[in-house]
């Protein structure tokens, strides 16, 4: 049996929120960024608190994961688009817009 819309979301922003956290990591101690630590700390944990709201809580869990991951698309797409750098902004760029659409298909689901 296929994992539900919510299961999904939920297997998502658990992983989003893991590699957001990582790619703060990284970026401390590759270039020395106190911003990547604190912000990609803040924001994977506020995935994986979204990821744990669900299903139980839905609309608080889905939101969060909506506005973390629309923040973060708008922090990383136009980065992207700029330098055309695919780490980090590319791969955040994508895995922002993915956590948008699962966020979504998941609430119009219900």
């Amino acid at each position: 049996m296929p994992p539900s819309a919510m299961e999904t979301s939920k297997i998502y922003f658990l992983i989003f929120g893991v590699l957001t956290i990582a790619g703060g990591i990284v970026g401390y101690l590759k270039a020395g960024s106190a911003p990547s630590i604190i912000a990609g700390s803040i924001t994977g944990i506020l995935l994986i608190v979204a990821a744990l709201l669900l299903p139980e809580h839905r609309a608080a869990g889905l939101a969060v994961g909506l506005i973390i991951s629309l923040l973060l698309a708008a922090q990383f797409i136009p980065k992207f688009i700029r330098t055309g750098k695919v780490m980090p902004a590319g791969l955040m760029s994508v895995l922002s817009a993915i956590g948008i659409v699962v966020a979504v298909l998941a609430w119009l689901k219900k």
